[in-house]
């Protein structure tokens, strides 16, 4: 299927929205719009800024965007139905939704009976035209809708009639979309097979009554987001009004196969979230969602070239909520194309269908050959490969290197999760290791205080560089932090670059734990320069140690990579 004639689908992402409802994480207005442009860029058509009026925020967001808008994604605001026993005309709330200037509003209502009157304390009628009334009254306005059906497969499957009611009057009012969403994440995909292709068959129904319907079949307004996309010769939407769009959440961990179980019975826009972020367990993924439906099920969501940038973003955006990347999501993780098992390596360099389902490259993603004790020596060579080191299998320098690495991983070191290290090994083991600097020694002093949660910490360093010793001391909040502000402070003035640098994460890992304090301690150090990050390891029956070899293996490779990047740029001039 080409991709001109591959069949429609609109994303619509609620990152802004739904996903800041996760449990720790919270962004700030530039946040927002470093995401919102970021999600423009990949070609997001509909992007869900959040809910006017809620918060400051918000407010100010969409006046930014009014400002300065995005370049072809519709930015969209959020809101409820009016409350019950008022006027929509005269609803506050409605006014801020309103006074953000976009030309989609997403209004969603209750569609559980049990929600109307236990949630709302309303009756079931009243629901009925308070979803009625705030859709009439934005359209009114010259606003086009997006209806989420809140808690629509509990509502149907406790009240089908009730249930269809609202949608019902959804339309009637002049909604273009009908989104219907498991709000609580627990349904199946057979149930929302079945339901979704019900509400299909019924809309499709009502769509071709007269229940308010007659003057938006004559309208030139297109239910999708950009007025540029193309009309049927009659001046008329490409596909019939209503369309249906799903929104699922992953309670059950089902987020991402019902919503492709919806688009399979019908509908036309997906909803969900970059990485899944959302309250509870999270929203329907958009980065696993987005390759399924192109790649696989030959739906067009976003173009080729925007596919390529799903990795980017999808880490972009993990970069600006403060939370760390998912390695192992699919798709976009770092070790979604990681190969680990020797026959599976070699199986991979000869074929790479063997062992993969798409092509990284598809989604901007790459192969990685993982190096470990199950390594073999296609491990080896491949891994070398991918940081330009050409090694010869029939030398003794590769098979050197692929013992080396068994033995530190005998003793406790794991290099799979610290490329950076191995490479330093490597390039040790070829003899073309580059000594930017050497320690002489260091010491560590620790202040505690009773009755106080922190501590201070000295470190002194002795360094040589070229030749030349230099002595320097700083101070930290605890020991690994105050050595590597030694260890930088020390080493600046020879390589500036370091000021660049940033030790980003780090982890300890207790590895015999039955020898209690005199256990072997695995530290992994993870930095980077603002474009790259990488992670080194140290083992040591000494914690401090154990930090040590990783902080300073950290520095030693973000010289070599500066190095390196130098070198580039010397022999393309």
């Amino acid at each position: 299927m080409t991709p001109n004639s591959s069949p429609q689908l609109w994303l619509y992402d609620t990152t802004l929205r739904d996903g800041t409802q996760r449990e720790g994480l919270s962004v700030s207005i530039e946040d927002k719009l470093r995401i919102a442009r970021r999600l423009d860029q990949l070609g997001i058509p509909f992007i869900e800024g959040g809910w006017p009026g809620a918060n400051p925020k918000d407010v100010q967001f969409f006046w930014q965007l009014q400002e300065d808008p995005l370049k072809q994604a519709e930015i969209v605001a959020f809101c409820s139905t009016r409350r019950p026993n008022s006027i929509a005309a005269t609803e506050p709330m409605l006014q801020d939704i309103l006074a953000a200037g976009t030309r989609w509003v997403t209004i969603f209502g209750k569609s559980w009976d049990l929600h109307v009157t236990t949630g709302l304390k309303t009756t079931l009628e009243e629901n009925l035209a308070m979803i009625r009334d705030t859709i009439e009254y934005l359209r009114s306005q010259g606003r086009r809708i997006i209806y989420d059906a809140e808690h629509w497969f509990d509502g149907y499957k406790h009240n089908r009639d009730y249930a269809l009611q609202t949608l019902e009057a959804a339309i009637a009012s002049g909604a273009e979309w009908l989104v219907l969403c498991d709000t609580n994440g627990g349904t199946l995909p057979h149930e929302i097979s079945q339901i979704v292709q019900d509400v299909v068959r019924v809309t499709g129904e009502l769509g071709t009554g007269d229940w308010g319907l007659g003057a938006r079949k004559d309208s030139s307004q297109s239910p999708i987001p950009n007025p540029h996309y193309p009309l049927s010769p009659e001046g008329v939407p490409p596909s019939p009004i209503p369309q249906i769009g799903i929104h699922t959440h992953n309670d059950s961990e089902m987020a991402v196969a019902n919503a492709i179980a919806a688009v399979m019975a019908g509908a036309k826009m997906v909803q969900g979230t970059i990485n899944g972020y959302g309250e509870r367990c999270g929203n329907a993924n958009l980065c696993s969602l987005i390759p399924n439906l192109q790649l696989k099920a030959g739906y067009s969501c976003i173009t080729e070239d925007q596919l390529t940038q799903l990795t980017e973003a999808s880490r972009f955006v993990s970069e600006v909520v403060n939370l760390a990347p998912d390695e192992h999501a699919p798709f976009v993780g770092r070790s979604a194309f990681a190969h680990k098992g020797g026959i599976h390596v070699s199986a991979v360099e000869r074929n790479p269908l063997t062992y993969e389902h798409i092509q990284p490259e598809q989604v901007g993603n790459r192969r990685r050959i993982v190096i470990s004790e199950q390594s073999g020596l296609s491990n080896v060579l491949a891994k070398a490969r991918s940081f330009g080191i050409e090694l010869d299998q029939q030398k003794a320098e590769a098979r050197e290197i692929l013992q080396r690495l068994k033995d530190l991983e005998s003793e406790g070191f794991q290099f799979e999760a610290a490329e950076a290290s191995f490479v330093l090994l490597m390039h040790e083991a070829l003899g073309g290791r580059q000594k930017f600097f050497e320690v002489k020694g260091f010491q560590v002093h620790c202040d505690l205080i009773e009755g106080k949660e922190t501590s201070n910490a000295l470190a002194t360093v002795k360094v040589a560089v070229d030749g030349k010793n230099i002595l320097e001391a700083a101070e930290g909040n605890g020991p690994v932090a105050a050595l590597d502000a030694a260890l930088r402070k020390a080493l600046v003035n020879f390589y500036p670059q370091i000021a660049t640098f940033d030790l980003t994460d780090y982890k300890v890992r207790i590895l015999n734990g039955h020898t209690g304090t005199a256990a072997k301690t695995r530290v992994f150090v993870e930095s980077g320069n603002g474009r790259q990050r990488w992670t080194t390891v140290g083992v040591s029956t000494n914690i401090l140690a154990a930090s040590y070899q990783a902080v300073v293996e950290g520095l030693e490779y973000g010289l070599l990579l500066h190095s390196q990047a130098e070198a580039a740029l010397k022999a393309s001039s």
